[in-house]
């Protein structure tokens, strides 16, 4: 395929996807592109007809919601480098936390470039998906084919969890945040307009569409955030030699060595990076616990699992959403540096 540059049409397409040609310039992409991934068909019937209008002007139509459908499929769009540009030694799989997308990835709430530009400056294609439920991987009818209804965040669940600030009050209005904090605070409006719904009965289906995913790309290393960590810990432990190494922004979902057989997962460098403010918050430190036992039995059975606590290196104020922090970047060269160091960068 012939390599193209931000201004040729294909590299149009990296604009839209990567928020600006401008910041584009210099990176030579091979291919921009997205597919879904995963999923089955499930047939419903029984279901009562209805009329509607699909339009205020359209003529009124009899809908029959039964028949087939496709469900449970996850959406992944990536940015494919040069070959001359390429300095990954495997594509990088960015995955997404509870109650997100893969925007996460992509552009931050302040409109600064996202890890997504951040790592394809650093030569690794990126893939970043939308989960089961999520974005424009879309969801299924509940209690029909999705069992339970779904779950929405507020803004004060997202402040206080994700270790914005102490406090959020409604009425009378009150946006408390921690002293010295790294989240743009003027954007955390803007932020919590990525919020989706999501479900609590899907894990099954999730975990399915991302072997299916690691099958359809890897060999790659994987980066994740806080409860997509669930999936990327299983499917490494499964398919081990797919999976070159883990890369945990603050995940919140381990294995269970006491109840799982973590031994594959020997063979697959494991790093996790944990902002501020954990150990002073008493929800982070339970779910905590069950990562550092996961830690713990990697480096029992002779495995690499290496914690970058970053207050303890000197690097205050993050939070949950690092990849959104003012020093964000500070944090990716990090990142990048223990790639580098596992032969997985250069």
């Amino acid at each position: 395929m012939k390599h193209t540059r931000c201004s040729t049409p294909l590299a149009m397409l990296a604009t839209l996807a990567l928020a600006g040609c401008a910041g584009m310039s210099g990176l030579d992409v091979k291919e921009v592109g997205s597919f879904h991934v995963g999923g089955r068909t499930a047939a419903l019937s029984g279901l009562p007809e209805k009329d509607v209008k699909f339009t205020p002007t359209s003529p009124v139509t009899r809908l029959n919601p039964n028949g087939e459908f496709e469900v449970e499929q996850m959406y992944v769009q990536y940015v494919k480098l040069s070959d001359s540009t390429r300095r990954g030694a495997w594509p990088m799989l960015m995955i997404h936390g509870g109650g997100l997308s893969g925007v996460t990835w992509e552009t931050k709430p302040d409109g600064q470039p996202g890890w997504q530009m951040f790592f394809l400056r650093q030569g690794h294609d990126v893939y970043v998906g939308d989960a089961v439920e999520r974005g424009r991987a879309s969801w299924a009818r509940y209690p029909e084919i999705f069992t339970s209804e779904p779950i929405f965040r507020t803004k004060k669940e997202a402040w206080e969890l994700f270790r914005l600030g102490p406090r959020y009050d409604v009425a009378p209005p009150l946006r408390e945040s921690w002293p010295g904090t790294q989240f743009p605070m003027g954007s955390f409006d803007q932020f919590m307009k990525q919020g989706v719904p999501r479900w609590v009965t899907n894990d099954a289906s999730t975990l399915a569409a991302y072997e299916a995913l690691v099958h359809k790309v890897c060999p790659c290393v994987i980066m994740v955030h806080s409860q997509g960590s669930t999936f990327a810990y299983s499917v490494a432990n499964k398919y081990p030699d797919k999976i070159k190494a883990i890369v945990g922004i603050e995940p919140s979902g381990a294995l269970d060595p006491a109840k799982v057989d973590i031994s594959p997962l020997k063979k697959v460098p494991l790093l996790f990076v944990w902002g501020d403010k954990i150990r002073e918050t008493a929800r982070w430190g339970q779910i905590q616990a069950p990562l550092k036992k996961m830690i713990a039995a990697q480096r029992a059975q002779g495995g690499l699992a290496e914690e970058y606590d970053l207050p303890l290196m000197g690097i205050t104020g993050n939070s949950h959403m690092m990849m959104m922090d003012r020093n964000s970047d500070q944090i990716a060269d990090l990142v990048q540096k223990w790639l580098a160091s596992q032969g997985l960068a250069r």
